[in-house]
């Protein structure tokens, strides 16, 4: 189906693994355009509760963008394909529901910014994150001044960013970067573990978890956005479910409606 991802559906997780092991999993403008393909696919499939994204081999989640692609652009080819990636990211950020990196090893340049741009990260042992571009004359373009910076803090990012340096998957704990740190054979597992959590809940109450927390960052009013999500909940047959479920102390079972 896809010439640069490969995909499985398994008990209502969707994988996607990016499938370049021989070029560390680099993003190409075909990888991206598939990437966005198989987010849609997150989007539209109603058997998918949530998905990871995670990269083929155990060296890379996904070792930056393929700098080949980079040589002879123009200024306006330079923004034309940031703006790709970043429709892309975006969509992932803004889906309704979760979609987790496993980050397997590199994550550095765009795949810094793709692991970033999940709802959260767990990654392996051997995981390392970073935004180098300062040292081919360039500054992140899929959104990796933004997002970094919104996870780890200015100075950090800002470090981080001027010099080029990697963060350690135990640095990337400490930062609040990732949320777990397993081994390379079990990072799968442990992600799908928290997934399988995650997905047994209201699926109408996880995408409005999903859009409060992301209006933090956007120009709007979170308090009120979070009043307006609370309030509709209520509308909703799930919270009818769950709060009889707790009242007669058993297990709620959620339609989605």
């Amino acid at each position: 189906m896809y010439e640069t991802l490969s995909t499985e559906l398994t008990e209502n997780i969707y994988t996607i693994t990016i499938n370049r092991p021989d070029k560390l999993n680099a993003l190409n403008t075909t990888v991206i355009r598939e990437l966005g393909e198989a987010v849609q696919e997150v989007y539209d499939n109603e058997l998918i509760g949530a998905a990871i994204i995670t990269g083929s081999g155990t060296k890379a989640f996904a070792a930056g963008a393929d700098i080949r692609g980079f040589t002879g652009l123009s200024k306006e080819e330079g923004m034309a394909l940031a703006k790709q990636g970043l429709g892309v990211f975006f969509k992932i950020e803004n889906a309704s529901k979760p979609i987790v990196a496993a980050v397997n090893g590199f994550a550095l340049g765009g795949g810094c910014e793709l692991a970033m741009a999940c709802h959260f990260r767990i990654c392996s042992e051997t995981a390392q994150f970073g935004q180098p571009e300062i040292s081919l004359g360039l500054i992140p373009g899929y959104g990796g001044t933004q997002r970094l910076t919104r996870y780890i803090g200015r100075g950090h990012a800002l470090e981080a960013m001027l010099s080029g340096n990697l963060i350690s998957a135990p640095m990337a704990l400490q930062y609040g970067l990732v949320n777990h740190i397993t081994s390379q054979e079990e990072l799968l597992n442990k992600t799908k573990s928290v997934l399988r959590i995650i997905i047994s809940k209201a699926p109408l109450a996880i995408a409005r978890c999903i859009a409060a927390v992301n209006a933090v960052a956007g120009n709007m009013d979170g308090y009120a956005l979070e009043t307006k999500l609370f309030g509709e909940c209520f509308a909703t047959e799930d919270m009818k479910e769950g709060t009889a479920a707790f009242l007669e102390k058993r297990k709620a079972i959620f339609r989605g409606r």
